[in-house]
């Protein structure tokens, strides 16, 4: 039986059982980073590759580092190599910067043989994901979803519509409008809040009742990025 007790710790010249040690711990504490950017994503850029690069980042960068050891000289020459390849990922979302940057520390922490600071991080970081995605914070304005349409470009078609809107919406914000068909029609898009008694297929209802009005569309808050 494996004594955990006797395991090698030296980054010099680490032992077989140690880098299989090292390279599941890493494995495990980046699939929990995986796990929990899956479960408090909000978006409609999500990828399973990135989760996917998450975890594998971890367990690179744990190679890396137990590669490196305390040679000076094998540091540098990694990063001579590493500085070969040029990587032109763009993230979008300055979170998905964070969870990568937590993937790589766990595999470095792991790496170096600090597995309690590697494993806590981990623990620690999941943990205020998933407490920030519940908490809303950040969230200046809250609006239930985007509502776009097309409708004539009359006095009277207008009136009838915020008539609608404000007996069915709680609260409702003018975000774009554009001319269209050469001035006749408008094209506008409403961030809205809802009542709770008037649900969206009812509220979509009412807005259909509107002479001219067209091409209704609504897209709910929970499956798009914040703007």
């Amino acid at each position: 039986m494996i004594d955990l007790l006797a395991v090698q710790s030296s980054t010099a010249y680490p032992t077989l059982i140690t880098m299989i040690y090292t390279l599941l711990l890493a494995f495990v504490l980046s699939s929990s980073i995986g796990f929990t950017y899956e479960k408090t994503f909000l978006g409609l850029s999500y990828s399973r590759n990135f989760v996917q690069a998450l975890v594998l980042s971890s367990v690179v960068a744990a190679t890396v580092m137990q590669a490196i050891g305390d040679n000076v000289g094998r540091g540098l020459g990694m990063l001579g190599a590493l500085s070969i390849v040029r990587f032109r990922t763009s993230f979008k979302d300055p979170r998905d910067i964070m969870f990568l940057f937590a993937a790589l520390g766990a595999g470095i922490g792991c790496g170096v043989f600090a597995w309690g600071v590697a494993a806590g991080g981990t623990l620690v970081f999941c943990i205020i994901a998933f407490i920030l995605s519940r908490s809303g914070l950040g969230t200046k304005n809250f609006f239930d979803g985007m509502l776009r349409f097309a409708m004539p470009n009359e006095s009277d078609a207008r009136m009838a519509l915020e008539k609608v809107l404000r007996a069915n919406i709680k609260t409702f914000v003018l975000v774009t409008m554009r001319e269209v068909d050469g001035g006749s029609r408008i094209d506008c898009a409403y961030q809205i809040r809802l009542r709770k008694e008037h649900p969206a297929a009812e509220v979509l209802t009412e807005l259909s009742k509107i002479k001219g009005l067209s091409d209704i569309q609504f897209m709910m808050q929970d499956a798009t990025t914040e703007m």
